[in-house]
């Protein structure tokens, strides 16, 4: 059975429905994991999402700010909501597939702009927001597949300019340790470099300031899908869809799309 999975930071959902339809309507996609769409769960547009074929919703909302979501055509068992943030926010929701693997869809915090957890609090909170994570990730036993925006571009390649940006939040080396550290901890498969090996360059995020971000392509690979070793023998494909960033009204994130042979 194929089954197409695919990650989004929508950047707020009732703002850019619009995305979604265009999403579906170019891909075939089974389950949808959103990450920022910033609303409560009262308020999350499901009747514009079932209009799209998703039936079935696992959501973690928040009014503003954060919330991650999980869409999918097909009933899905709810798992976990972690709170590795430590205090209430709404980043982590975990659904259990017909397979018995279980999907996390994760949103770490982007963590300011100064990296330097005694003079920028959420950089601070970004690090102990990973370290949290690796913790549960060194006890994980069950096959499991983490995706989202982890605000984090680890590599060379995964950035458009490795020596510009090694003192810029997102591509610091404490930042990349720290990835790297939850990464070995369950030996986490990452299907972005996979599918798309080192030294090629790979971004899933193009910032609003960029007047034309195809001309300057300064872009990061931020957005992740990893699978456990067990669950990434199964994986077909992975595309990101960087078109995506120049529809109307986009997200400055594109999603990816992974197919999965479960």
């Amino acid at each position: 059975m194929s089954l197409r999975i695919a990650s989004w930071n929508i950047n707020s959902i009732r703002a850019r429905p619009h995305l979604i339809e265009q999403l579906v309507a170019d891909h075939d996609i089974d389950i949808l994991c959103l990450q920022e769409t910033k609303c409560e769960d009262n308020s999350f547009p499901r009747a514009a999402m079932e209009s799209m074929g998703f039936r079935h919703f696992n959501l973690a909302g928040q009014r503003m700010h954060h919330g991650v979501a999980i869409l999918s055509k097909q009933p899905l068992e709810p798992v976990h909501r972690f709170d590795w943030q430590a205090n209430g926010e709404a980043r982590h929701i975990a659904v259990r597939l017909p397979s018995g693997v279980v999907l996390h869809n994760v949103y770490v915090p982007a963590g300011g702009d100064v990296p330097d957890r005694a003079l920028n609090p959420k950089f601070g909170q970004k690090l102990d927001f990973l370290a949290r994570m690796t913790d549960w990730s060194g006890a994980l036993s069950e096959p499991s597949i983490i995706l989202g925006d982890f605000n984090i571009a680890p590599h060379p390649e995964d950035v458009w300019n490795h020596k510009a940006l090694l003192d810029v939040v997102s591509h610091t080396p404490i930042e990349v340790e720290a990835l790297s550290r939850l990464q070995d901890s369950h030996g986490w498969v990452d299907l972005g470099r996979r599918f798309v090996p080192r030294p090629e360059k790979l971004f899933t995020w193009w910032s609003y300031r960029a007047s034309d971000w195809t001309e300057s392509n300064r872009g990061r690979r931020l957005d992740h899908i990893w699978a456990s070793p067990a669950v990434a023998g199964t994986a077909r494909s992975l595309n990101t869809v960087v078109p995506a960033r120049g529809w109307e009204r986009p997200s400055d994130h594109v999603p990816l799309i992974a197919e999965f042979a479960l």
